[in-house]
């Protein structure tokens, strides 16, 4: 036994070509926290409301038209950044998202959304995209603030009730079919058909 850890501490302290391997080992690990620490805190800035809104193209469209909805301003004070619907809150999703949403940094980058018009014309695309991914998450934006437990549907109109009841608890559908446009302005959906 004694044999044994006297040959292991000979071999973590035996030079490689300059460095011992314990050294390399400690400065590996000194490294990783230090890579891992900087990627953390770059993950989490790019995570805020600030941040998405650094530029006038999400600033001056989407960004407005979230102010005058009830996500913005309601009764409750509770106020839903861009993060908390456009970012899954777990973290191997979170960097899933980030990963994807290096593709809507290309816009920024070459312009394709730099005004207003550029802006409306992709907003069906953009949308179509979002709406895709809320459909294959099962809204787990929506249901990180929405969970059906909580939901008295008592206390609904007769209508969502009725529709929460039928498609929501079924699981046959999810928030977004039915609430798209909840927090931004509706494409022209008229295009979406004449696609088809």
């Amino acid at each position: 036994m004694f044999s044994a850890i006297k040959r292991f501490w000979q071999v973590i302290r035996k030079p490689s070509v300059h460095y011992s391997l314990g050294f390399l080992t400690l400065g590996g690990f000194v490294a990783g926290i230090i890579f891992w620490g900087g990627f953390n805190t770059a993950l989490e800035v790019s995570n805020t409301e600030e941040f998405c809104i650094g530029c006038h193209e999400m600033e001056n469209t989407v960004y407005q038209e979230l102010k005058t909805t009830i996500h913005y301003t309601n009764r409750s004070g509770v106020r839903a950044t861009c993060p908390d619907c456009h970012v899954p809150h777990n973290w191997t999703s979170k960097v899933a998202r980030k990963i994807q949403a290096s593709k809507e940094v290309y816009g920024k980058i070459f312009g394709t959304i730099s005004t207003p018009e550029k802006f409306e014309d992709k907003r069906l695309e953009l949308a179509s995209h979002e709406w895709a991914r809320f459909k294959a998450n099962d809204s787990l934006e929506c249901r990180n603030c929405h969970s059906e437990e909580s939901m008295d549907f008592t206390r609904q109109s007769i209508r969502a009730s009725e529709q929460h009841s039928k498609y929501l608890v079924s699981g046959e559908k999810t928030c977004i079919d039915c609430h798209k446009g909840i927090a931004h302005k509706l494409p022209d959906l008229s295009l979406l058909k004449a696609a088809k």
